[in-house]
């Protein structure tokens, strides 16, 4: 009996044999990928981060979900994230700044901070982390000009 299988190398109508996918073509599918892949992140992240903020008690829920608004108004390019239980927000997979709810460690105020991933260097001294009892609009407003700075 003859076999009757092709091998793995096509050929076009012309005659000539298909080297697969030019380098462009790859280039372009693997950028689709990474993607795709970003973009799964970015929602299994979001996910993550809801459900802590949706665990937290009321005074901190509002903050966390307040911040998590001018988060991602001020920096639409960080990725939403859990880090070490509290929601946060990476690039290039590194946190940026996260929110810690008093109660996790059993505090008197909440606190919002950034790694020294952010770039808010300003001389030899700068703050890192602020108190957060209450979101007043200055503060709001000032937290988001952080974030933006953070991450330019």
């Amino acid at each position: 009996m003859k076999d009757t299988r092709k091998s793995a190398k096509s050929t076009t109508a012309t005659g000539k044999t298909s080297k697969g996918f030019s380098a462009e073509e790859r280039a372009a599918m693997k950028e689709r990928a990474q993607e795709l892949k970003a973009q799964e992140r970015r929602a299994d992240g979001e996910e993550a981060l809801l459900a802590k903020i949706a665990e937290m008690p009321k005074p901190d829920r509002a903050m966390a979900e307040r911040l998590h608004a001018i988060i991602t108004a001020s920096a639409p390019d960080l990725s939403p994230k859990t880090w070490y239980g509290m929601p946060a927000y990476a690039k290039d997979d590194k946190v940026v700044c996260f929110f810690q709810s008093a109660q996790k460690f059993n505090t008197r105020y909440a606190t919002f901070g950034f790694n020294d991933t952010a770039n808010l260097d300003d001389g030899a001294m700068w703050p890192t982390a602020f108190a957060l009892t209450e979101l007043t609009a200055a503060d709001e407003a000032r937290i988001g000009a952080l974030v933006k700075k953070a991450v330019s």
